[in-house]
């Protein structure tokens, strides 16, 4: 006994009503004539609603006007195919890629098939994919500068120590000795200056395994406010926190305290001459993100003379006697580690404001 025509269509109909991908079909006044139930929840609307009913227009909305030129290509007989961000009722905004597919019957079009899949996931891991990439030439970059910055001061530490030993050498005046090997400890007290930076920087670089905790904001403001309390005494520096008490991210506690030091140590060290310093921190929340805001009115900078060199290794603006120009660049790879970034504004003269983006917010400021 063979199958009836009912029995295929009710197993083409189970079929279509199975699969994730999205199916319907639009005759060529732009009447829908089906819609399996993906379409139908994609679009937040029943069968009854859509099918014999509802126009394209109508159901796409203001995206209507986007799909004219695909709408026109598959009402010529063209295959269409193109991909579209679709604010989904039911799931937010999603990523699609649309297929429509002539109906040509007798070398006339009745209408398309349109076959919809969603591809977010893809997108989605194809953005995370990019982003790699990008810290992958990052640290690449990173590494690169930082064997050339070896390579540039070990050979002028060598060149500096063989050349005060050669004098010393061939110097019989005791006055002329003396001086030389004070140069020669001037020489050898900065030499292990440089080691201990470069350490520093290899440390934060070399760190395999990455731990991320709750972290209290509010807390670890006040214990960077205790530590540098001398600091902040000795230069009678005002500091107000604005952050509430609850206010969590997630992080790494080492180098939350690092870079909380770093800002704070920063908006002290380049105070202007004319005024006492005072540093504001406040938070502000986005989706997914909390926002710490570190304002001071120091000397400032001219950000579009030196904005893009702000964050690179050994780059000093202000002629500070102590300014090592590792501060800010060992402070953006934290956060950069941590998923985070920084942003910043600044005027000569008025002061400056960094914004620390902490990624996965947990709590309401």
């Amino acid at each position: 006994m063979g199958t009836t025509k009912k029995e295929v269509n009710n197993v083409v109909e189970l079929v279509a009503n199975s699969i994730t991908a999205m199916l319907g079909y639009w005759d060529k006044n732009l009447i829908c004539r089906y819609a399996n139930n993906a379409y139908c929840e994609w679009f937040g609307k029943t069968k009854e609603e859509i099918i014999d009913k509802m126009n394209l227009k109508d159901l796409l909305g203001e995206m209507y006007e986007k799909h004219i030129p695909f709408i026109t290509g598959a009402l010529d007989g063209k295959i269409q195919t193109f991909e579209r961000e679709i604010n989904s009722p039911n799931k937010g905004l999603r990523h699609s890629i649309t297929n429509y597919f002539p109906d040509i019957v007798n070398g006339e079009v009745k209408g398309f098939v349109v076959h919809i899949a969603d591809i977010t996931t893809l997108k989605l891991a194809e953005k995370e994919l990019l982003h790699s990439k990008e810290l992958l030439f990052i640290q690449n970059k990173r590494l690169v500068d930082f064997t050339n910055i070896i390579t540039h001061n070990l050979t002028n530490y060598a060149f500096g120590f063989s050349g005060i030993l050669n004098l010393l050498t061939n110097t019989k005046s005791e006055i002329k000795r003396e001086e030389l090997l004070l140069h020669l400890k001037i020489l050898a007290s900065n030499f292990n200056d440089t080691i201990n930076n470069l350490k520093q920087i290899a440390d934060v670089q070399n760190k395999a395994h990455l731990e991320l905790v709750e972290i209290n904001l509010y807390d670890y403001i006040i214990k960077t406010i205790i530590i540098l309390s001398p600091k902040i005494i000795s230069s009678k520096c005002t500091i107000n926190n604005f952050v509430s008490a609850n206010t969590t991210v997630i992080g790494n506690a080492a180098y939350m305290e690092s870079i909380l030091i770093n800002f704070i140590t920063n908006s002290i060290k380049y105070k202007h001459p004319n005024r006492d310093p005072v540093i504001d921190l406040s938070c502000s929340t986005q989706i997914n993100e909390l926002i710490l805001t570190i304002k001071d009115n120091g000397i400032g900078m001219n950000l579009e003379k030196y904005g893009a060199e702000l964050f690179e290794l050994y780059k000093t603006f202000h002629g500070n006697y102590d300014a090592r120009g590792i501060g800010l660049y060992i402070t953006k790879y934290q956060m950069e580690s941590m998923g985070g970034k920084i942003e910043v504004e600044s005027k000569e003269n008025i002061g400056t404001s960094f914004f620390v983006h902490f990624k996965k917010l947990n709590s309401k400021n």
